[in-house]
């Protein structure tokens, strides 16, 4: 996985978003952890946006298993993370609130993250 994020790489749904800063696999596991942490803080007043998907299945064959015998089963779910993706979005929360919310999201990802805000429209 070369380069940074040039699709999904913009603050798009909400007003603040959590921005990664490395490349990788995250697994369906820590997208629902950033989930249930973000809810939990939110308790219904603000809207939550989560941006990445977990389309790339990763394999395993169990181990001691003799070389041959085709691909292993899927072991977990992953969305491929580049650099500057946003991973979620948080929008009707006061900044400090969802600086605070994205905090605590953070903690659960495998990478470090950014807070960002929206940028302003340009012309008007």
């Amino acid at each position: 996985m070369r380069g940074l994020a040039h699709r999904g790489n913009t603050v798009a749904f909400g007003d603040y978003g959590l921005q990664s800063l490395e490349g990788g696999w995250l697994s369906a596991e820590c997208i629902e952890a950033g989930r249930i942490a973000a809810t939990h803080f939110v308790r219904g007043e603000g809207r939550l946006y989560i941006r990445v998907f977990p389309h790339k299945s990763v394999t395993a064959i169990p181990a001691e298993t003799r070389m041959g015998k085709g691909k292993g089963e899927p072991e977990y779910w992953a969305a491929v993370i580049r650099p500057g993706q946003i991973l979620y979005e948080i929008a009707g929360l006061p900044e400090n609130a969802a600086r605070e919310c994205l905090a605590r999201v953070a903690y659960k990802m495998p990478f470090k993250c950014r807070f960002v805000a929206r940028r302003p429209s340009v012309g008007g």
